[in-house]
């Protein structure tokens, strides 16, 4: 049988390298990382100034956890926090 020649094939799989990105796909890199990092940046300033008793579990949990991509700050928003009464929201 010998050898078979994968040529294209193979370079899908390759790592690329930043400068061998297309400008689109550095871009949108970018983005995504701005979004992330706002999001990040959002959730540890609000378990930063909510106070224990209107977070479920531990401050300390939901900290290491919003460090998961998108997936952290997504939890806390969604289950992290207590609904508070609504004559009592802003």
């Amino acid at each position: 049988m010998g050898k078979r020649n994968l040529g294209k094939k193979n370079m899908a799989w390759k790592k690329k390298s930043w400068k061998e990105l297309p400008p689109a796909a550095r871009i949108g890199t970018i983005v995504i990382g701005a979004a992330q990092l706002a999001y990040l940046t959002a959730a540890q300033r609000d378990l930063s100034r909510r106070p224990a008793e209107q977070i479920r579990g531990s401050k300390t949990f939901w900290r290491l956890a919003t460090l998961i991509n998108f997936i952290g700050p997504s939890c806390y928003f969604a289950f992290g926090r207590k609904r508070l009464p609504a004559a009592t929201r802003k």
